[in-house]
């Protein structure tokens, strides 16, 4: 089967790296950015473009959900399977006559951080039975979690994972500025990082809440509250409204 993948961002390297590691060739990579395109080409060693897109059996659209549709056009081929990658867009949002599906990876990419590709869920989706087998066979040459999905499902997927991933580090960065503020080395609250995202493999999150607001302790909140401002401030206050609300605290 001839792959070619489209794009030249953090999952579009992840994802040619993981093919290229499990020996699932590709044929391309293609995209406007030569800058990137080149990196990922001389360390993967897979030819890239920026000008022609080679005929393909299978293209698998790695670009930003704004982009998935526009991208999608430049594929003329009739006679392929297109997939993207998003976690919230419906295949139906590819343009063209060819066969329509999505390929989503389950994961947070980043260029500069290596990852262990067998543990990545893949959720397959596909208009009929043989492509589906496809995907999903190619899945799982790469990870030991590959499961099929529909697009309704893949929305809450993505929700959840937005909760989980990226209200979390956004919480993190929150909290980096409140030590850096008072000259505190971030680095002295990973073990306690580690320690509250280990308890959940094995405590349901529900069960492993601990801090001020579940033990209603009103004091230290309204002391924190005088500690903050502007929107760290609407965030403490709105966090510790919800745990409260979850476990039904006055």
């Amino acid at each position: 089967m001839q792959i070619v993948i489209i794009g030249s961002g953090n999952v579009a390297y992840h994802l040619a790296k993981a093919f290229v590691l499990n020996h699932v060739p590709l044929a391309q990579i293609f995209g406007r950015n030569e800058k990137e395109l080149s990196k990922i080409s001389e360390e993967l060693k897979i030819p890239f473009s920026t000008e022609k897109l080679q005929d393909a059996n299978l293209y698998i659209i790695c670009v930003s959900d704004n982009s998935v549709e526009d991208v999608s056009k430049i594929i003329s081929n009739k006679n392929c399977l297109v997939a993207h990658t998003s976690g919230s867009l419906p295949k139906e949002i590819l343009s063209g006559e060819y066969r329509k599906a999505s390929f989503y990876p389950l994961q947070t990419f980043s260029k500069l951080k290596s990852l262990d590709y067998s543990k990545i869920p893949f959720f397959i989706e596909a208009e009929n039975e043989e492509d589906r087998q496809t995907l999903f066979n190619m899945a799982s040459k790469i990870s030991e979690n590959v499961m099929e999905s529909t697009h309704e499902k893949r929305k809450y997927i993505h929700l959840t994972a937005v909760f989980a991933c990226n209200f979390v580090n956004h919480l993190f960065s929150r909290a980096k500025e409140i030590s850096d503020s008072q000259e505190i080395p971030f680095d002295y609250f990973l073990p306690l990082i580690d320690e509250t995202v280990q308890k959940i493999y094995e405590i349901d999150p529900k069960d492993a809440q601990t801090g001020p607001a579940v033990r209603n302790d009103k004091r230290i909140l309204e002391l924190h509250e005088q500690l903050l401002k502007d929107e760290s401030l609407e965030i403490y206050k709105i966090m510790n409204l919800s745990i409260k609300k979850m476990y039904q605290l006055p």
